[in-house]
């Protein structure tokens, strides 16, 4: 793969008018499933309230938040059209599956982003197993804000629902934080809000579970049941907990684990688990899905409406799910060592950064929107933050040494947990974005299999758009 800079890339789309980096043809036999990005209505706020204005996904009918799940089996192909029906360009990410450079989406690194009324065509393998999502990579502050964001569950080879230890059936559990007004209307004035992007990003005082707010689920007394979790909000870390189920953890970002008990769970923007629950045998009827907002006082997001007849107890050890067999693991004997450096935000800043190639003060950084930095730059999509020949072990240490945690994302690989400081990782889990809480370091390692220029950033996609973004070239 030859090797090109960032900003060779963008002069040469400019040169051509952007043509060569515009979507595919569509196919003239039309034969491609169709995903559209539109406006559409959802009702986000609770019973009394009207419903809320959004951007959504949909592959027939009017867009739905979350958009449409997307299912198919470990090795299978996607095959998709995105139609673009919104105001502003956009394009989709396929978030934590190992594909083609190409197919990434991720705008204006892998593709140009796909002008209103413009298609593009994805195509591609899903090869591992697990939790996945997919969701807007284009001015995606705001985009995924208005509901760009849907289900994307990639079926293990091996069957396991059903099985001794396993559970017998699974639901999908899509958590969201939403800005609403009033009126339920999304609040619109604050997408470049450098105060919200400073701390710890754009929260909102909504939190949806697969776009309803309480809802209620039904369940067994005595049911085990996979709950696959992904956290969609832009910014909202979710503290979970699901007493009085037994929930157990089996895997993280898609990758399984060793079941443990999980008495809480943390995930970041953009993070996934699956869990294995039971329902209540006590007697009682009800349990919750609780999330501490941030004040230590647990809340109930959701509800667990035990009835019909109680099934016989599966017993408390839960099977494993099937392992990838696909993910190569590191060699630690002499791998290419990078670091990254998190530095910014408020209450602790940052005195200068690189932007747009040039060195700036913070406040010259804070006028050109940029509050956070990679190692001394802030966006520097100009050049690589490193180069790895392709099978090459990268550890990587990441230091946090601003007041907020980050949720940092590589595009294109599933990385090992090393070591960290801290209580939300383990080591030895592998993930594809991990949570780096103030003051924090964390090392990891993986090995640069998939050749192509990858994004990595903060999933917390207000510190992405103020600075946090970056990629590495695997050549």
């Amino acid at each position: 793969m030859i090797s090109l800079s960032r900003r060779s890339i963008l002069k040469a789309a400019a040169a051509l008018g952007g043509a060569t980096l515009l979507s595919r043809p569509s196919l003239a036999d039309g034969s491609l499933p169709i995903l559209r990005a539109a406006p559409s209505s959802a009702q986000l706020a609770p019973a009394g309230y009207p419903s809320t204005p959004v951007w959504a996904y949909a592959t027939e009918g009017a867009g739905t938040v979350p958009g449409p799940e997307i299912r198919l089996r470990a090795g299978e192909r996607i095959r998709h059209r995105l139609i673009n029906d919104l105001p502003q360009p956009t394009a989709v990410h396929w978030h934590g599956i190992r594909i083609e450079n190409a197919m990434d989406g991720a705008a204006p690194l892998t593709q140009a982003p796909v002008p209103p009324g413009e298609t593009f065509d994805y195509d591609f393998v899903a090869p591992d197993p697990g939790t996945y999502w997919y969701h807007s990579h284009n001015r995606s502050t705001e985009q995924v804000a208005r509901g760009l964001a849907g289900v994307l569950i990639v079926e293990d080879r091996e069957l396991w629902l059903g099985e001794p230890g396993a559970a017998t059936r699974e639901l999908v559990l899509v958590l969201d934080d939403w800005l609403l007004d009033s009126d339920a209307r999304i609040v619109e004035d604050r997408w470049d809000d450098l105060h919200a992007a400073s701390h710890g990003g754009r929260m909102g005082n909504t939190v949806t579970v697969n776009g309803a707010a309480y809802p209620e689920l039904d369940i067994q007394p005595g049911e085990r049941v996979r709950l696959r979790i992904i956290n969609a909000a832009t910014d909202r870390i979710m503290s979970l907990s699901l007493p009085h189920l037994s929930a157990r953890l089996i895997a993280l970002d898609g990758y399984p684990v060793m079941p443990r008990g999980t008495d809480t769970l943390v995930l970041g923007p953009a993070q996934r688990a699956d869990i294995v629950i039971d329902g209540r045998m006590d007697g009682e009827t009800r349990a919750s899905l609780l999330l501490d907002p941030g004040n230590g006082e647990w809340v109930e997001i959701a509800g667990f409406i035990h009835s019909g007849d109680t099934l016989p107890s599966r017993g408390a050890d839960v099977r494993p799910l099937p392992a990838w067999g696909t993910l190569p693991m590191p060699d630690l004997s002499g791998p290419q060592r990078e670091t990254l450096l998190m530095e910014g935000g408020a209450m602790r800043g940052m005195r200068e950064a690189r932007f747009d190639g040039k060195t700036m003060g913070f406040r010259e950084l804070a006028a050109n929107g940029m509050v956070w930095a990679f190692n001394g730059a802030a966006n520097d999509m100009n050049e690589p933050m490193f180069r790895a020949a392709i099978g090459r072990t990268v550890h990587m240490e990441l230091t946090n040494s601003s007041m907020f945690p980050h949720a940092i994302h590589l595009h294109g690989h599933h990385f090992t947990v090393l070591s960290k400081s801290g209580t939300a990782n383990m080591e030895g889990d592998v993930r594809d974005t991990v949570l780096i809480g103030a003051d924090e370091t964390v090392e990891i390692a993986f090995v640069a299999d998939n050749p192509g220029a990858w994004m990595i950033h903060c999933h917390m996609l207000s510190h992405q758009k103020s600075g946090m973004m970056a990629w590495f070239e695997v050549t």
